[in-house]
């Protein structure tokens, strides 16, 4: 309906245009939103309000030509003028209900298109440390890097997801040295506990693993524990291995895989870190000063320059960054985006800046970032903060155990990325209408019950009655219905486009209240053949566009509740 009444105003301005009325060269964008209130009309347009000005005539005046001017259409049955120039346009229930045709015959299809023609993206996400189980602003950073991946592949585009992990360095180390004081029997109240060792009950299982000459079989790589307590880099390969396996498993159970897994250790024994820096010193982007050398990333929009290697030969967690990109851009990938926390946030400068400088054609703004505020969890209204396995923080397989998979995804990506999040697991778990997981949820299993209402009483849904008779779909509640359906393909482009998950959500929010409002005003089993199969008709066209919906976000759609 949005289609036909851009084409039908596009045609009125070409009219206009010959006319005089509007300037020949004039050819402005057209914009049609659907109303807030239904008494208004359908959608609206405030066309006459943006060309008013270069057109020398009033609003309300150049609304009235406008309209004049409009093709003839079945699809509208009523214009009319608004407040200061508004153009309202009132859908005929036949073209509104065609929406329901197009959705039983596309089905899981729906809403799906090819606008990336087939591009490369890489999304990276999550991209944890492999040094103890996902904790819930991981489990944030899943949720909404899977359905922006989600998304991306609904809208015609070839994705790749990738997950880059830290397997050396610091943190490694304290991990390795943390696995082997339990393998010696030490806690982290023995005085030769290591410093800022890793407390976790986790860490007992590890050392118990080694110790018992476990293998390891992690998405990307199997190790066979040695059992020597005194042999650290064994230690350290089969603690790393033993905890991306966690962290497979955790993934699973969240309905999230990757296509590739990269190594940070990968850029520095492939040489990629040592010519990353021989091209930026080639490109006269560096200097060096107090011993160390610097990037000019001020050249490029950052607020100060930034230490590439320091005075002892180390180098600063940013080159490693710029390298890591900078292969992106060699793999093919035109289109990059990072889900990270916004602790990422002082990254995105520096790393963008760092790309800039090698000056290899890459865009200014590559790559993209989505970065997720932190997440609170409270139950009883307290917050939570401490597992018993992590030791210091929930976990994200805490909260799939506590509320399940479903509501655990809902929750974490049906809210904006950079909003801070509470998430209330009483009211996760509830069965009510303010659970909004559920409430979807039941929207779509009502359906699935009214259909096998229909199978015990004898009168089977029948496609060519209800296809013959959709124009019966003109009650209020139908119509506001219809429309929800009608808007489901534009609202994934547009998510897609701007990698906010969160608007299938809200999306999937109203459809279900406006279905919901629609079942309790509205009589499906009726007596009258027509009529019953046309409101069932209605129905079915919900039910695949609540499912298709909850697929992009990774939810289920139960058949029961």
């Amino acid at each position: 309906m949005k289609e036909t009444i851009i084409s039908l105003l596009e045609g009125a301005l070409d009219t206009l245009r010959q006319q005089g009325v509007l300037p020949a060269d004039l050819a402005p964008p057209i914009k049609v939103d659907p109303t807030r209130d239904k008494a208004h009309g359908d959608y609206a347009t405030n066309l006459a309000l943006m060309l008013a000005k270069p057109a020398g005539r009033k609003p309300r005046e150049l609304a009235e030509a406008l309209i004049a001017a409009l093709p003839e259409s079945d699809a509208i049955s009523q214009v009319e003028i608004a407040g200061p120039g508004f153009v309202n346009f009132f859908a005929a229930t036949d073209a509104a209900a065609q929406v329901v045709s197009k959705v039983l015959d596309s089905g899981d299809a729906y809403g799906r298109s090819l606008t990336g023609q087939g591009a490369k993206v890489q999304v990276e996400f999550v991209s944890a440390n492999p040094t103890g189980p996902l904790h819930v602003g991981h489990g944030r950073g899943a949720a909404i890097g899977d359905c922006i991946c989600r998304l991306l592949e609904a809208t015609g585009f070839d994705v790749t997801r990738e997950f880059y992990y830290n397997d050396a360095g610091a943190q490694i180390s304290k991990l390795a040295l943390s696995v082997q004081a339990r393998t010696k029997g030490l806690d982290p109240e023995d005085k030769s506990w290591p410093g800022d060792g890793y407390r976790g009950g986790y860490i007992i299982d590890v050392a118990n693993a080694y110790l018992a000459g476990d293998t390891v079989h992690a998405d990307d790589r199997h190790v066979t524990a040695k059992g020597d307590p005194d042999d650290l880099d064994a230690i350290q390969a089969f603690a790393v291995a033993y905890l991306r396996r966690e962290q497979d498993l955790d993934l699973k159970a969240f309905s999230v895989h990757f296509d590739a897994y990269f190594l940070e250790s990968s850029l520095y024994q492939d040489g990629k870190v040592e010519a990353t820096v021989e091209r930026l010193i080639e490109k006269g982007h560096t200097y060096e000063q107090d011993g160390a050398l610097w990037l000019r990333t001020t050249d490029f929009g950052d607020d100060k320059d930034r230490v590439m290697r320091k005075s002892d030969g180390q180098y600063t967690y940013f080159l490693p960054d710029v390298a890591y990109h900078f292969d992106k851009w060699q793999r093919g990938f035109g289109c990059v985006v990072n889900e990270q926390g916004a602790d990422h946030h002082s990254t995105v400068t520096r790393v963008r800046a760092g790309l800039q400088a090698l000056e290899a054609g890459i865009p200014q703004g590559w790559p993209d970032y989505v970065l997720h505020q932190m997440v609170m969890v409270t139950r009883s209204g307290v917050e939570v903060k401490l597992s018993k396995r992590a030791g210091s923080y929930v976990t994200l397989r805490d909260l799939i155990d506590e509320v399940g998979r479903d509501a655990t995804r809902f929750f974490l990506a049906a809210r904006r990325a950079d909003s801070q999040l509470t998430f209330d697991i009483d009211l996760a778990r509830s069965q009510s209408n303010d659970n909004p997981v559920y409430y979807v949820q039941y929207a779509h299993a009502r359906v699935c019950s009214m259909l096998r209402r229909t199978e015990s009483d004898g009168l089977p849904f029948d496609y060519p009655i209800a296809m013959a008779n959709l124009g019966l779909l003109k009650e209020a509640q139908e119509k506001a219905l219809m429309n929800r359906l009608a808007r489901y393909p534009e609202v994934v482009e547009h998510a897609a486009a701007s990698r906010e998950p969160q608007q299938v959500g809200q999306y999937l929010l109203d459809l279900a209240a406006d279905f919901h409002t629609c079942y309790n005003a509205v009589k499906v089993m009726v007596e009258d053949d027509a009529l019953r199969n046309a409101r069932l008709s209605l129905g079915l066209a919900t039910r695949q566009v609540l499912r298709n919906g909850l697929d992009l976000m990774g939810v289920s759609a139960p058949e029961e509740m």
